[in-house]
């Protein structure tokens, strides 16, 4: 994404700050539909519309746009680091200079912790698909789709803990389980396993990349070896919990709404902050949302404990 300089930092500070900002390593772009937003607020109405073929007969049929109406609301972010002039004119570590880099850093994953935000949160009332229900729900209906499921559950001895043989069990069935929704005329979404994205907390990220990398598991030939992508997400707070998404269709199951880039501001000696009370300011600033999209292209899977 571009960032808007004000011209306002020294060179060699914008210049860290764009080199650290554009090495971050992020995940949004990989997983969200980017829709560029010229207003407060984007309405959708075209999820789950598109006809299908059908043969010509007496001549074409327009389909309008789907009955089910999805808005969503631009937000405002920003991250504002004080610091005092002495405390730059006595920087002899360079301690300032990594904090504008970790600023920089933060603004670049907080998409990324948006989206962690929509996944762990998913299931809530209130957290709706463009259907009207839960993201992740058990009954998800919407024309002729009829009741779909994509809160699933696996079995595991160690909820917490799964072992690669539990994992890779869990992610067959959440293959399935994806393979298998319908869109509003009754017709298959997804009709292929590529763009397979597996998002984990940190304590299952290994387990879940041995089921994906592995040849044999549980003594077994591995038939989900290289079937998926895996993804950490460290705000991931409930350990049992994971997501498979597909994320290689027009629309992907999150949508980045952009309205206004980041930009990155510094109020120095100049300014009436840093005259007055010698309060250098160095901010961050940008308009956007990330909400839901395809609720058919995401999977929870919660592992529990065997009956």
């Amino acid at each position: 994404m571009a960032i808007i300089n004000t011209g306002l930092l020294t060179k060699g500070l914008r210049s860290e700050f764009f080199a650290r900002y554009d090495a971050a390593v992020t995940y949004y772009q990989d997983i969200a539909t980017r829709i560029q937003s010229n207003s407060d607020s984007e309405t959708y109405k075209w999820l789950g519309s598109v006809p299908r073929m059908r043969e010509w007969g007496t001549g074409r049929v327009a389909k309008g746009l789907g009955t089910e109406s999805y808005s969503i609301e631009n937000l405002k972010y920003e991250a504002t680091l004080e610091v005092d002039r002495d405390e730059i004119a006595d920087d002899k570590t360079g301690q300032i200079r990594v904090r504008i880099g970790e600023l920089a850093v933060r603004a670049a994953s907080h998409k990324d912790f948006l989206l962690s935000q929509l996944l762990i949160n998913g299931e809530t009332a209130g957290f709706n698909s463009y259907d009207g229900v839960s993201f992740f729900h058990d009954a998800h209906v919407s024309g002729a789709s009829g009741a779909q499921d994509n809160k699933l559950t696996a079995e595991a001895v160690d909820p917490d803990s799964p072992t690669t043989e539990e994992f890779k069990t869990a992610l067959t069935a959440a293959i399935g389980a994806l393979l298998g929704y319908k869109d509003d005329q009754g017709d298959p979404l997804s009709m292929s396993t590529t763009g397979l994205v597996c998002v984990v907390p940190t304590t299952m990220y290994v387990r879940a990349l041995e089921a994906v990398s592995a040849t044999v598991v549980g003594s077994t030939s591995n038939v989900v070896a290289g079937a998926a992508r895996i993804i950490a997400f460290p705000w991931l707070s409930d350990a049992s919990k994971w997501f498979l998404l597909k994320t290689d269709g027009v629309i992907r199951p999150f949508i980045f709404q952009d309205r206004e880039p980041l930009e990155f501001t510094a109020l120095t000696e100049e300014s009436d902050e840093g005259f007055r009370r010698e309060k250098f300011l160095y901010g961050v600033r940008a308009r956007y949302r990330m909400a839901y999209g395809y609720w058919q292209f995401a999977v929870r899977t919660d592992f529990t404990i065997p009956t």
